[in-house]
């Protein structure tokens, strides 16, 4: 069992769970993910882990509560457990020679580029980091980026930072800045369009993806991505791959395949928070 040691309200939807977890914590690098089981009978999710201490063997998660399963995953309360934390998966992030990198995060995918943005700022290099989000709220960790580099935050309804998305920040910054890197996690399409602009100035960009995935060692082949034109498992592949190869257009049709039927198990399973237990 994987004892719960502390939770976080990053805004109402958001929250990040510190667990310990001594064999993922002894053994994972940043860009790797875990996959998790809140209760004996859940289903399997995958989350990036957004941090790690090595020293009290524990992981941090981050995760938004928008489905069944991680609702039910808010009700668990520090001391709790989860039925099991499976990794370190996928494959660390690449590190690179890099001496200037921008990192743009959107959403809870400011979470993953975390870890990143504080390991590439320990090996020397230095940061830029645009976190975005549709209204200040939903901007989390901010002071966190503060610690490993310089931050410029963007809003779509202006409540905080610049007005407009990241990919609206990132062109004033590099018009203003040289960067030999740029890292992009957050929705497909803030991803999309921020490879769309690095393909303009030839910044190479490493994307992290995060296709529907069940079992995370590659056999089940529901996270698959064209890369290159070759099929790629983001599991065991990924989940980083250099953005200017990805088929952006294959990966938002497959993300969006199992919409409905999400929508409708929703509606028909409820979840009734704190009832269940």
């Amino acid at each position: 069992m994987y004892k719960i040691v502390e939770i976080k309200k990053l805004n109402d939807f958001v929250k990040s769970m510190v667990i310990e977890a001594p064999y993922v914590a002894r053994r994972c690098q940043p860009g790797q993910f875990v996959i998790i089981r809140s209760h004996d009978d859940s289903e399997r999710v995958p989350l990036t882990i957004a941090d790690y201490d090595r020293e009290n063997e524990t992981i941090t998660i981050v995760y938004q509560e928008l489905g069944y399963s991680t609702k039910r995953l808010s009700t668990k309360k520090v001391g709790e457990s989860l039925e099991d934390v499976a990794g370190p998966l996928g494959v660390k992030a690449p590190v690179g020679d890099a001496k200037r990198v921008l990192g743009i995060g959107g959403g809870v995918g400011i979470a993953p580029l975390y870890p990143q943005v504080k390991n590439l700022s320990s090996l020397g290099a230095t940061v830029h980091t645009i976190l975005g989000g549709r209204t200040s709220d939903l901007v989390i960790m901010e002071d966190m980026f503060k610690d490993y580099s310089s931050v410029t935050v963007a809003t779509d309804d202006g409540s905080k930072g610049i007005k407009g998305t990241v990919v609206d920040a990132m062109k004033d910054l590099i018009n203003r800045e040289k960067f030999d890197r740029i890292i992009a996690i957050g929705p497909v399409p803030m991803m999309h369009a921020v490879v769309d602009m690095a393909k303009k100035e030839n910044i190479p960009t490493t994307v992290s993806l995060n296709p529907i995935m069940i079992d995370g060692t590659g056999m089940c082949g529901g996270c698959r991505v064209t890369v290159g034109g070759e099929v790629k498992f983001a599991c065991v592949d990924g989940p980083d791959f250099d953005g200017f190869l990805v088929d952006f257009e294959e990966l938002s049709r497959r993300q969006n395949m199992y919409r409905e039927f999400e929508q409708k198990y929703d509606r028909e399973h409820p979840c009734h928070i704190g009832l269940e237990e």
